[in-house]
Formats: structure tokens, C-alpha cells, sequence
């Protein structure tokens, strides 16, 4: 038997390791519950995105602080202020070591870089046009603007020296990104509100599901999804391939603004002008069927992005609160999530692995004592043994006795001469 303070240090470690376990899985459901998060400051906030460990974001100068529009994070939570050029900064990427961001104001001077999110400098554009987005894939960097005569793509290979493509039409362009080997633009205008390229340079122009102002497309699990903040039911379109677009059903006719994959989901965010503004986030695992979400407020969410098990938007409106997560809260969090769950393991093994040699021994114990037992109720070996050697002879001999010797014969034979048959 057990004792009782050891049954209870394992039900105590059994339960702490159940709570771990379910702590982490509650910690890594994303996407549908939002926080709220004070930003460095009340800037208007256009862009957000994750790479090697840090979060960063930029602003333009419509509101908040005009010295520092950049913010970076290294858990999504809290923010700091960084120092950059006061230009309309509108997107933001990482890729290859390198943050590059782009602007629709400034003077030869729209695009800038860091390498470490917190050190900025201003780099030249291959025109001022209006750069809305940036992306990088492929050992290429894209922009696409949505200002300009036949120059509305500029591309480079290292962040720094840009070079002036021929987009597919001079459409406004409003956001790029690169999957499958394929990089797709969407704008808000034009006959074809889709291209296409395979290398940056030259690009093809497709046909969208539907002729609406399509703001943000992205990719994820071999489908490309594009949103829309106009058309009715149809704000929502999807893609294989790139090429061809299928109209989807969004979870309420909003202003999306921006679209993400991660951790198997898409997530969307919209601003609060139109459509309903308590939920003004949608996700969807597939991207076709969408779920409306509530936001942590009722703010301009314009940019969502998904890093390190944490979906983060940022806002151009809110007073202290332009930045909400939703997910687990950086990979410092979800290691000792873990380290916590592994530890429980562990101890619970070695419960477990204690109590079966305390059953065990104890087991051994009572069958010793039970023999023990047994032997104490019979006699010993050597009368045992006398007691059969007689009983064997009376059973297959005949006794013959002579005064005081005694001789055994086979049984049925007669006692030699002088001795007595004795029964």
C-alpha cells in the first residue's frame, strides 16, 4: 500500500502536468481572441510585419509623432519608438538579413533599410512614385506603387539599388507578395486588377474575380487570398495558381484592409467606416469559408501579419491602444510552455516508475511472509523424509524381527530362520 503523502505528490504532479498540456494547446488557438496592445506611440500605424525575432511597424505623418515612425517588439507586446525619415512609410518586409520599407512621399529617398529593425537608413527609389508595398522571394525585392506612367514596379536585389519595371498596366497597385515561385499584385482600379510574374520584371496581366478595390493579398497553403473593402459578398477572392480567381463569401461586406497567413489559418482585419465594426476581424482555414472575430477595438485596423505563433494588427486610430495580438505571446512564452509540460512529464514518469517498485516490493514482501507462513505449518525436511522412508517400507517390504534385529524381506517372501514375521 501506498502512502498518502505519495499518492498525493503523484495526483498533484499528474495534474499539473494536465494543466500544462492544456495551458500551451489554449495558448496556440490564434487568431480569434485579440488583446489589446499600447503602441510606442499614437502614430498611424500602416504596417506590420515579423522577422528574425522582432517585430516592426511604420507609420505615415498623418497623425502622432513625426520623428519616429518606426516601432519594433520583440514579443508583440511591448513597443519602442525608432527614428527613420519623416516620409509616408506605407510597407514594410523582411527577407535575407535585411527590413525594407517604402513610402509614398519623400524625394528620392522612398525606400529605406536596417538590419536590425532599429537603425534606419534612407535608401534611393527608382522613382517617387506612391510605393504602397514591398515584398521579398526569390533573391528579389518588389514594389509596387499605385502613382506613375508605365514605372509602377521597381525591384532590387539587395534593398538598396532599385531598378524601374514595367508593371502589367498602370493600375493603382496596393500590395504584393510572393508564393509558389510566383509574385502577385492586386490594385483598386483598372480592367485587370491582377498581375503576375515570375521574376519581378515582367509581369502579365490577369482577370480578378470581381472588379473591386482589392487592398491586400497574400499566400498560404497553396492558395493565394486577395481582400477587397468594396463589391457586396464578394470581398473575399481565391487562387491556385495566381491566374485564375474565384469570388469568396466573406464573413460581413467590411473594408478589409489587409490579409495574412499563419499557423494554418488566414486572418483579415478592416477598418470601422463601414459593415460591422465589432467584428473586425474574419479567419478562415481554407480561405473560403470565413468567421467573423471581435477585434480588441473598434479602431482603423489597416495591417495584420503572423510570426513566431502570434498574429499581431496594427491601427492608424485608437488613443494608446493601435496594436492588438492574438495567439501565444513569443517563443520565449511558448518554450517555457513547454519546458513547463516536459518538466511535468518527467516528474509524473518518475512517480509513476517509483510507485510500481514500491508496489513491487511490496508485492515480494508478501509472498515471503505468506511462505514463511506455509513452512511454519509443516515439518521438517529430515523427519519428512524418515517419516517416507518408513511408509515406503512397510508399503513394499516384510518386516522380520530377531530379539532386538530387525531385517526386511520383499514382500510375500518368507523371514529367514530364526526370525519372526512381524506385521
Amino acid at each position: 500500500m501506498l502512502n498518502t503523502n505519495f499518492r498525493r505528490s503523484v495526483i498533484a504532479v499528474i495534474l499539473a502536468s494536465l494543466f500544462s498540456v492544456s495551458v500551451l494547446s489554449q495558448a496556440t488557438a490564434d487568431g480569434i481572441t485579440w488583446t489589446i496592445r499600447t503602441s510606442a506611440a499614437d502614430n498611424s500605424w500602416t504596417s506590420v510585419t515579423y522577422g528574425n525575432g522582432l517585430w516592426v511597424a511604420v507609420s505615415n505623418s498623418v497623425f502622432g509623432d513625426t520623428t519616429n515612425r518606426v516601432m519594433t517588439s520583440s514579443d508583440g507586446i511591448t513597443w519602442t519608438s525608432r527614428s527613420s525619415a519623416n516620409n509616408n512609410w506605407l510597407s514594410v518586409a523582411y527577407g535575407n538579413g535585411l527590413w525594407v520599407a517604402v513610402s509614398s512621399s519623400g524625394l528620392g529617398n522612398r525606400v529605406m533599410t536596417s538590419p536590425d529593425g532599429i537603425t534606419w537608413t534612407s535608401r534611393t527609389s527608382a522613382a517617387n512614385n506612391d510605393w504602397q508595398s514591398v515584398t521579398y522571394g526569390n533573391g528579389l525585392w518588389v514594389a509596387v506603387s499605385s502613382t506613375g506612367t508605365g514605372n509602377r514596379v521597381m525591384t532590387s536585389p539587395d534593398g538598396i539599388t532599385w531598378t524601374i519595371r514595367t508593371s502589367a498596366a498602370d493600375n493603382q497597385w496596393y500590395a504584393v507578395t510572393f508564393g509558389d515561385g510566383l509574385f502577385v499584385a492586386v490594385s483598386i482600379d483598372g480592367t485587370n486588377r491582377v498581375m503576375t510574374s515570375p521574376d519581378g520584371i515582367t509581369w502579365t496581366a490577369r482577370t480578378s474575380a470581381a472588379d473591386n478595390q482589392w487592398f491586400s493579398v497574400t499566400y498560404g497553403d497553396g492558395l493565394f487570398v486577395a481582400v477587397s473593402q468594396t463589391g457586396t459578398g464578394n470581398r473575399v477572392m481565391t487562387s491556385p495558381d495566381g491566374i485564375t480567381w474565384t469570388s469568396r463569401t466573406p464573413a460581413a461586406d467590411n473594408d478589409w484592409q489587409s490579409v495574412t497567413y499563419g499557423n494554418g489559418l488566414f486572418v483579415a482585419v478592416s477598418n470601422n467606416l463601414v459593415g460591422n465594426i465589432s467584428n473586425q476581424v474574419m479567419t478562415s482555414p481554407d480561405g473560403i469559408t470565413w468567421t467573423a472575430r471581435t477585434s480588441a477595438a473598434n479602431n482603423y485596423w489597416i495591417s495584420v501579419a503572423y510570426g513566431n505563433g502570434l498574429f499581431v494588427a496594427v491601427s492608424v486610430t485608437g488613443t494608446g491602444n493601435r496594436v492588438m495580438t492574438s495567439g501565444v505571446i513569443g517563443l520565449t512564452a511558448r518554450t517555457a510552455a513547454a519546458a513547463t509540460a516536459e518538466a511535468a512529464r518527467v516528474a509524473a514518469a518518475e512517480a509513476a516508475r517509483v510507485a510500481a517498485a514500491n508496489a513491487e516490493a511490496a508485492r515480494k514482501a508478501k509472498e515471503q511472509k505468506e511462505l514463511m507462513e506455509i513452512l511454519a505449518l509443516i515439518p521438517s525436511i529430515g523427519e519428512l523424509t524418515l517419516s517416507l522412508g518408513e511408509t515406503t517400507k512397510s508399503l513394499y517390504s516384510t518386516k522380520c524381527v530377531k530379539g532386538k534385529t530387525t531385517k526386511y524381506v520383499k514382500y510375500g517372501a518368507k523371514c529367514p530362520k530364526g526370525y519372526v514375521k512381524k506385521k
